[in-house]
């Protein structure tokens, strides 16, 4: 028997994983939605069949139009795929309240906003499939990247909460854990550790993290975006989804080594890393 298309909405669909994940479930002949706030990015989508629209996650008039326009041409949504967010990169001391604020706005608010915004049609439907995009950094915290691990921390724990209370209704809540892929991420976690960390104390360790984070997302040394999005794929489609879906370079080698070492000893590997020296054009 074969089996019906689904309506599935991404955010951050723009870009890197969600703009894979929306062109591979298309392909696949699902009804896909890609939601973000650079519409422009998404014109090519529109060739695959994938319908774009306008979203901010931290605007709640935005979430309810974008969900609406769905509900309204597919009187339902199978699938919610929460991926988007960004990593503000600096010391706890130098990042700005306001920016911290916004990371938790963006990651985790707008993650729960959207994901209440379809509830009630999945309720109504027995049925449905959240999938949110966390990070192993989520679970291992690293040098500098204090506010990003919060909000990644967080994104696990109201996972959790939601795959244990919706079950009753016939809704499964899946969450990716990616490990170190090739997108812009860290580029731009490297520009602004380097902005909010200019004339502190943490100027000199910033700058070499920065140094790092370029080298290491400009090289061949991590995972192409598209595993990510396959597993998006999968946690979106598989009739039993796995709980969690942790993949791509040094993801697993994280968590396990997060998980088994004392904390004192990750702590001193996470204080190495600031001294390291990386030969760079950024230099």
């Amino acid at each position: 028997m074969e089996r019906k298309p689904l309506v599935v909405l991404v955010t951050g669909g723009s870009s890197g994983i969600g703009y894979q994940a929306a062109l591979m479930l298309a392909r696949q002949g699902h009804r896909v939605y890609a939601a973000a706030r650079r519409l422009s990015l998404m014109e090519p989508l529109k060739a695959e069949g994938v319908t774009v629209l306008p979203l901010d996650v931290t605007d709640e008039e935005s979430i309810n139009s974008c969900v609406q326009q769905v509900l309204t041409a597919e009187h339902r949504i199978d699938v919610l795929v929460n991926n988007a967010g960004y990593g503000y990169f600096g010391a706890v001391e130098c990042v700005s309240m306001q920016e911290a604020r916004r990371q938790m706005e963006v990651n985790v608010f707008g993650l729960a906003a959207m994901t209440r915004s379809v509830l009630p049609t999945m309720r109504q439907q027995g049925s449905g499939r959240i999938v949110n995009v966390a990070s192993v950094a989520g679970r291992a915290v690293f040098p500098m990247g204090g506010w990003y691990n919060v909000s990644k921390y967080s994104v696990e724990a109201l996972s959790d909460a939601l795959r244990i209370e919706l079950a009753p209704f016939g809704i499964n809540v899946s969450i990716i854990e990616p490990g170190c892929i090739k997108t812009d991420w860290g580029i731009i976690a490297a520009d602004h550790l380097e902005q909010c960390s200019q004339s502190t104390a943490y100027e000199t360790a910033a700058n070499r993290e920065a140094t790092i984070l370029r080298w290491f997302y400009s090289g061949n040394l991590i995972s192409d975006p598209s595993i990510i999005a396959k597993a998006i794929v999968k946690a979106s489609t598989s009739s039993h989804p796995r709980t969690r879906y942790r993949l791509g370079r040094f993801a697993g080698l994280i968590c396990f080594s997060h998980a088994i070492l004392p904390a004192r000893c990750w702590d001193s590997l996470s204080r190495r890393l600031l001294t390291l020296k990386i030969k760079s054009n950024n230099r």
